[in-house]
């Protein structure tokens, strides 16, 4: 057989669509779960829409810290519309099918978002530092142009460095098997199903987890390391408590965020032995910080619960 023949032969045994079977192990009564799902989903946009309607109307919330909780509003918005309407769909309509495009495109909107909530934390971490070791030159340094562009850069480095990962995909073989043990279109759970070699993928999507996330992470830690060696350089412990409440709200939200990831990628490892759990633990990672975030920041941000009370009045 010639090259010419090889290669129509593999262009007609390309697929058109992958099938989102749902999550493995438990496909006969997955349905159950859409419930809790759907109510988290229905709070996570009640709850962001709150948030961002309520510091859009208050002009005492118009601070940077209260920007930044703005675009992390958005973020997750976007991030449970990305993945839970197709959920819903798969365990109440059975509608697994996704084509090729829609897939890859879900792909990359995961990726973008979920790269950019990890910027936003480090942000807010940054932000929280000049705060607290730096109090007096805060105004001078986080000024509205110094937020425009640290938000313009974050949002230009997620775009950019997560389109290689839908592209890497797109160039793949999908030649045999078309079913997806998953919810949503991940890149791991994709690529597998490809035909031909798929090493430069997996390089690159442990490339962007170091490069960008693992570097997050570890600014974010640095930073709150610092603040709370200034912290314990107070005298009073009166300046101690409102430093340190001023940014416990943010370090509850980064610690349940950072360690989510660390968790769900621990549970990879044991995949092949019980598949169930890193795609359950892929999905909650997803809908659960969006419906958490704002209700962690109404409980513990005085100046936030005055707007919405001012607000419902």
């Amino acid at each position: 057989m010639d090259t010419s023949t090889s290669l129509t032969n593999s262009s007609s045994l390309q697929i058109s669509q992958f099938i989102l079977m749902g999550l493995p192990g438990i496909h006969e009564w997955q349905h159950w779960l859409s419930l809790p799902l759907a109510l988290l989903y229905l709070l996570a946009l009640a709850a962001n829409i709150l948030i961002l309607i309520t510091i859009q109307h208050e002009s005492t919330l118009h601070e940077p810290m209260y920007h930044l909780l703005s675009i992390l509003a958005v973020v997750d918005i976007g991030l449970a519309s990305t993945i839970m309407p197709k959920i819903i769909a798969i365990f109440w309509f059975d509608a697994k099918a996704i084509s090729l495009p829609e897939c890859f495109v879900q792909m990359y909107v995961i990726h973008c978002f979920f790269c950019m909530e990890s910027g936003i934390f480090l942000c807010m971490a940054v932000d929280r530092y000049i705060a607290i070791c730096h109090p007096l030159r805060y105004p001078t340094i986080v000024t509205e142009a110094f937020m425009v562009r640290v938000i313009g850069f974050m949002v230009l480095r997620n775009c950019l460095f997560t389109i290689p990962v839908p592209v890497l995909a797109a160039q793949r073989l999908y030649c045999s098997k078309d079913e997806i043990d998953h919810c949503l279109c991940s890149n791991l759970g994709v690529i597998s199903l490809a035909c031909d070699d798929i090493t430069v993928n997996k390089f690159y999507q442990l490339m962007l987890a170091w490069i960008l996330v693992g570097s997050d992470m570890a600014l974010v830690f640095s930073s709150y390391a610092l603040i709370l060696h200034t912290v314990l350089r107070l005298n009073s412990a009166e300046a101690m408590s409102k430093a340190l409440s001023t940014c416990s709200s943010h370090l509850i939200l980064i610690l349940f965020f950072y360690t989510g990831i660390i968790v769900l990628s621990v549970t990879h490892l044991v995949e092949k032995k019980i598949p169930l759990i890193p795609v359950l633990l892929n999905v909650l990672h997803n809908v659960i910080p969006p419906a958490l975030n704002p209700m962690v920041y109404a409980l513990r941000m005085h100046e936030l619960r005055r707007g919405f009370q001012r607000l419902h009045k």
